[in-house]
């Protein structure tokens, strides 16, 4: 696939911008805050209708105007595609495909494949659960493009579990905090019984009717089962590949291990073979488990949103262990796993946009991704300076200057 024009109107600091892509590479040049990183944000947006930046789309919109316009026109093996995204501040967004409007989100998902790889990716090792789900949950979102409503399904439901459990909580302090002040004021007229092991200690039975948390329990566990099994199956494809990236990278001295670490008990083996019940029993019995504490902390402490990736380096976790050019060496591995993934799952090569990231990476390191890149992917790389790059791999290089959202040629 090739992304030939983007049309950038009212979007972040670009108020009318055109840009043709005349060459497989394009290099994005200028000085921070300028709109190089608002323009590969853009194309982001057209492939995973989301932003790793900003949550809200009036974040998205030139200072206080009403709306912003993505348009752009792409070549793929089956021809031309036009794809539209306008942006509004206080309405919802609207979609256009070949100039035709689309009521599924799904079906736009399914058209522009990228790969980001950002100066924040290379915190994916060290940081926090969170940033692996979320860059798991995009990758599976770019080969499954049903995995975004399954996923927007789960956390829908999460949210209505949580909000059940959070009201619960509200009124067992209450309850506790009107029998403290009723035993404070007034003093009883007998002793107060002694609890025994076998006697009920008061409070301690849920205000939530147990039918109407089993309800939303059953939901959880059918919708979490769906997520973690997509997941765990991306990553069974991706380990390999990124193993072989890694070796290659490193000069066959380290082995990279890629695991999903889910906070239910069930075996690998379980997930693996498909087996959606039996990741969904598994689901319940941990629910079950943990009902007091979801119950005293009024939030679910059960299912993907707390899962975790778990990178070893010679069976070594590397969040602990790995240093600063072992995680640079993993990342990058991870990212071009990623293109060769779903270059073999869709049949065409994705985009790579490469954010600001070269400078983050070693001459070694940066010679590996350049010479992978050569023209089998269109590239859109930003940088500040062309110091990076040398004058042979320029030459069927596109070269625009990007200084206070607007773009010109180099």
């Amino acid at each position: 696939m090739y992304l030939k024009t983007l049309h950038l109107r009212q979007f972040r600091n670009y108020f009318d911008q055109k840009v043709a892509f005349d060459a497989p590479k394009t290099i994005l040049v200028g000085n921070n805050a300028q709109g190089k990183s608002n323009l590969l944000e853009a194309v982001e947006l057209l492939s995973t209708l989301k932003s790793h930046r900003v949550s809200r789309d009036r974040d998205l919109i030139l200072d206080s105007k009403p709306i912003a316009q993505i348009d752009a026109m792409l070549e793929r093996q089956t021809g031309a595609i036009d794809l539209s995204l306008t942006l509004r501040s206080g309405a919802r967004r609207s979609l256009k495909l070949n100039g035709e409007p689309l009521r599924r989100h799904l079906d736009f998902l399914s058209v522009l494949n990228v790969v980001q790889f950002s100066c924040l990716d290379l915190d994916l090792v060290r940081g926090g659960p969170e940033g692996r789900r979320n860059w798991i949950d995009r990758l599976v979102i770019q080969l499954e493009p049903i995995y975004a409503h399954i996923l927007q399904q789960y956390n829908q439901i999460l949210r209505q579990r949580n909000a059940l459990l959070k009201r619960s909580k509200a009124i067992r302090q209450a309850e506790f905090s009107e029998n403290f002040d009723k035993n404070r004021f007034f003093a009883p007229e007998s002793p107060e019984p002694e609890h025994t092991q076998d006697s009920p200690i008061p409070n301690s039975q849920s205000p939530i009717p147990s039918s109407e948390l089993a309800l939303w329990d059953a939901q959880l566990a059918t919708a979490g089962a769906r997520v973690i099994r997509r997941r765990d199956r991306i990553l069974e494809r991706l380990m390999p590949l990124a193993r072989n990236w890694h070796r290659s990278i490193s000069g066959s001295a380290e082995v990279l291990d890629v695991k999903y670490d889910a906070n239910i008990e069930v075996s690998s083996e379980l997930i693996g073979k498909d087996n959606l019940e039996g990741v969904r029993q598994a689901f319940l019995e941990k629910i079950q488990k943990r009902a007091i504490a979801e119950q005293f902390q009024g939030t679910t402490l059960v299912g993907p949103h707390r899962d975790d990736i778990i990178f070893t380096i010679n069976n070594t976790p590397a969040r602990q262990y790995a240093s600063q050019g072992q995680q640079r060496t993993l990342v990058l591995a991870l990212k071009l796993a990623e293109l060769q993934l779903i270059e073999e799952v869709v049949g065409e090569a994705p985009l790579l946009l490469l954010d600001d990231v070269l400078a983050e990476l070693d001459l070694n390191r940066q010679n590996q991704l350049l010479e992978t890149i050569q023209e089998r992917f269109q590239t859109l790389i930003t940088t500040t300076h062309l110091g990076a790059f040398d004058s042979q791999w320029l030459r069927q290089t596109q070269i625009l200057s990007v200084a206070s959202g607007q773009i010109n040629r180099f």
